[in-house]
């Protein structure tokens, strides 16, 4: 293959490519900014960091609210956890919703891929009443749905879908979560014992005092040093008197060992 044949196959790779690329990228923001209704929903989207997150997505759906003043009262992390449950990780338009194999079906949200959801926290149930009618609630045990399907807002197939629903979902579970919780304070470490004073070191203490007065418990007696010097005593005695005694027998201890035939001298 020609040189000249490589780069017109890799220009055009490359143009398919960026077309590719071009037609598969949004942005949640620029999308939203054309509905004045969903000006507050944009901001917040915004503010809490979650429309990057949107925007990097490849295939992705918002369910989008016209008033968001119950969130203006709950701190920044509650509200990125509720609007992070208005996420759905996949496609869905309206046609999509109406043929629900079984009328309803559980939708994976933003929240869920956060790793701060609980049990089914991270979860949205979706369900065809007939006709037009499609609701959506946090799945929950026990939740409503409460928050009707309201029309399309925009479509991009198959990447990114705006749907208008009635309200906003807010369990309150994930209001009140505690994974985002402040830490309790820990206690204040103890403060460290006084080093006793000189004067406090030389008293005697009670517990010393005690045990000087208290009676001695009966018991044997162990045999006092004395007794063991009187003992070494009456040993060192008896030895001398033997020395005297064999010397009595054997006034020249040496010419008996020579007769013996061991050579001896006399100190």
């Amino acid at each position: 293959m020609s040189p000249i044949s490589s780069a017109s196959h890799f220009a055009l790779f490359f143009s398919f490519f960026l077309l590719f690329s071009t037609a598969s990228a949004f942005n949640i923001t620029r999308i939203l900014s054309n509905y004045s209704d969903f000006g507050s929903f944009n901001d917040m989207l915004s503010r809490n960091h979650l429309a990057e997150d949107i925007n990097n997505r490849r295939t992705i759906t918002i369910l989008a609210v016209d008033n968001v003043s119950p969130l203006d009262s709950l701190s920044s992390a509650a509200q990125k956890r509720v609007l992070s449950l208005h996420v759905v990780l996949d496609y869905y338009d309206i046609a999509k919703l109406k043929k629900l194999s079984k009328k309803s079906a559980v939708l994976t949200t933003l929240y869920q891929s956060s790793g701060q959801a609980r049990g089914r926290q991270g979860f949205l149930n979706v369900t065809s009443k007939g006709g037009d009618q499609i609701v959506f609630g946090s799945a929950i045990a026990g939740s409503s749905l409460n928050s009707n399907l309201v029309k399309s807002v925009a479509a991009q197939p198959y990447n990114i879908s705006v749907l208008q629903v009635s309200s906003l979902i807010m369990p309150d579970s994930v209001v009140r979560s505690k994974s985002t919780q402040r830490p309790a304070k820990a206690p204040a470490p103890a403060s460290p014992a006084p080093a006793p004073s000189p004067e406090d070191a030389d008293s005697p203490s009670p517990t010393a005092d005690a045990s000087a007065s208290s009676p001695i418990a009966d018991g044997p007696v162990a045999d006092s040093p004395e007794a063991d010097s009187h003992g070494v005593a009456s040993a060192s005695g008896g030895s001398l008197a033997m020395v005297r005694s064999i010397r009595a027998l054997i006034p020249d201890p040496s010419e008996f060992l020579n007769q013996a035939g061991i050579a001896f001298t006399a100190p």
